[in-house]
């Protein structure tokens, strides 16, 4: 029996097909909807609109996924965001595959009892709601080296759309209306200055949604690359932000932070052929730095 090939995602952002230039015309059968040229799909409209202006540019599915989980930390930093972390697992058309784990990392000074109190019970909170919640970011270290060696367009036209879509706005949904209207107060407490997440009145669906910092940190990253981000200005409002917090994470462990290149786990399930990613974090140095 001729083994169908399916490739699996396990925390990834964005599922991408992508062959020719050529516009796509999506067809639904069923269940499935297929495209003779290629797809993009993420969890927000203008985010695969990005994807897509790579693919009608010439670009290949890495440079549309790039561009879709920068436009993503824009529209729906819930999906993919600078601040966090990922993977991403690319099967060539020839068959072959990768992946790239850009997941973040506890900080150096990060210890095994850090959430523990003197008796060795769990504070409530500080793991889920302070600033010692936070691991290094990976992800704009990830995707930088994922275009490197795959990439087609220039990193400069990738990026670009998020840029636009920061600074000029986008409609927002009424989830996200919702959503930014129920943090509220939690935004105005936890912000030294004026957060763009908040405004005079309450957020309705259709309003318009600018970031102006963010737009100015892509930027950054646009014109420096990963040292745009790790170090600079970005590193020291992101270290500044951890001393006012009483976090961890330090400029030692940006300027360290490196994605890993990983072998894809392969095997079968009912006649198709599984592509996955392997399990992460499990290296010894990155186990060594926590215990």
């Amino acid at each position: 029996m001729k083994i169908r090939q399916i490739t699996s995602y396990l925390f990834i952002l964005i599922f991408l097909i992508s062959c020719r230039n050529e516009k796509s015309d999506p067809t639904e059968t069923g269940r499935f909807i297929t495209s003779k040229n290629g797809m993009v799909v993420s969890a927000h409209e203008e985010s695969s609109g990005a994807g897509i202006k790579m693919l009608l540019s010439g670009g290949n599915a890495v440079d549309a996924a790039v561009a879709t989980e920068l436009a993503l930390a824009v529209c729906y930093p819930e999906a993919g965001n600078i601040g966090g972390g990922g993977f991403m697992l690319i099967r060539m058309a020839d068959g072959s595959s990768d992946v790239i784990d850009y997941r973040e990392r506890a900080p150096l000074k990060a210890g095994r009892d850090m959430y523990l109190n003197e008796n060795g019970d769990v504070i409530q909170g500080l793991s889920t709601d302070t600033h010692l919640a936070c691991g290094v970011p990976g992800t704009v270290a990830g995707i930088i080296e994922a275009h490197r060696k795959y990439g087609k367009l220039p990193f400069r036209e990738v990026i670009e759309p998020a840029i636009e879509l920061a600074e000029k706005g986008f409609p927002i949904s009424r989830y996200q209306a919702n959503s930014l209207n129920n943090n509220r107060k939690r935004f105005i407490e936890r912000n030294r200055t004026q957060t763009a997440f908040v405004k005079d009145s309450l957020w309705k669906e259709g309003d318009i949604l600018r970031q102006p910092e963010l737009a100015n940190t892509l930027r950054r990253i646009r014109d420096r690359g990963k040292e745009g981000f790790y170090s600079g200005e970005t590193a020291e409002l992101i270290i500044n932000e951890m001393v006012r917090g009483k976090g961890l994470i330090s400029y030692e462990d940006l300027t360290e932070y490196t994605p890993v290149w990983r072998k894809p786990l392969t095997g079968t399930y009912r006649g198709y052929g599984v592509i996955t990613i392997p399990p992460p974090s499990l290296m010894s140095f990155d186990i060594a730095r926590v215990l």
